[in-house]
């Protein structure tokens, strides 16, 4: 067997692994959603939106915001394969692809998946941090397409937290889990470089979203 045909198997099996770990310990969750708006924009929204999440709470949004059709953007380098197949069996689309590394080609992926009528996700600090910083990848996307910006949150009671750049966070069962759902954010911006001039007001909005639900 060859080295890629290998890769390809491990990948594969890690995948399935990873996913019915998740589904066992996430059906003990109790999980409930807050929205700033009058509505649920996730499920409601007339049009496709740009989700923005941190990193470190991707599992937890992962599950919550499962089997609606939703495309993420997944790294396309260390553990991304085994990232895209568990999003896959969770019925998320993939794009293969960086806000950072090979920006351009997958902005382009990006901006024609919402014209084509879907929503999208994006971890503006992934896939190396720091961690809670914002890349302004999410933003140019925006800027092209007319998507405007969600932002997310999660926040549990109690999770474990991995040893990683940004201490991914893995809720332990039974906790309570509250997904933060900010209202759609226009990106008016006129150029792109404007867009991407945005990137530190949408990271301190994304880092007060639950006081700002919470009040």
């Amino acid at each position: 067997m060859s080295d890629g045909k290998a890769r390809e198997r491990r990948a594969r099996w890690s995948a399935r692994l990873a996913g019915a770990g998740l589904r066992i310990l996430a059906r003990t969750w109790r999980v409930r959603e807050l929205h700033q708006g009058t509505h649920d924009v996730v499920r409601q929204h007339d049009r496709p939106v740009i989700f923005c999440l941190w990193h470190c709470e991707l599992l937890c949004h992962m599950w919550n915001f499962r089997d609606l059709g939703v495309v993420v953007l997944i790294s396309e380098h260390g553990d991304g394969e085994i990232a895209a197949r568990a999003a896959e069996s969770l019925g998320y689309r993939t794009i293969r692809g960086s806000s950072r590394r090979g920006a351009e080609r997958a902005l382009l992926s990006l901006a024609r998946e919402v014209e084509g009528g879907a929503h999208v996700a994006v971890t503006p600090d992934g896939p190396r941090g720091p961690a809670e910083s914002f890349a302004p990848g999410a933003l140019i996307a925006a800027q092209r397409s007319g998507a405007p910006i969600v932002l997310l949150r999660a926040v549990a009671d109690r999770a474990w937290r991995l040893r990683s750049w940004d201490r991914f966070v893995i809720p332990k069962p039974f906790a309570r889990l509250t997904i933060y759902v900010s209202e759609p954010i226009p990106v008016s911006a006129p150029s792109l470089r404007a867009a991407a001039d945005e990137a530190p007001r949408f990271q301190a909005l994304l880092r007060a979203l639950p006081l700002a639900i919470d009040g």
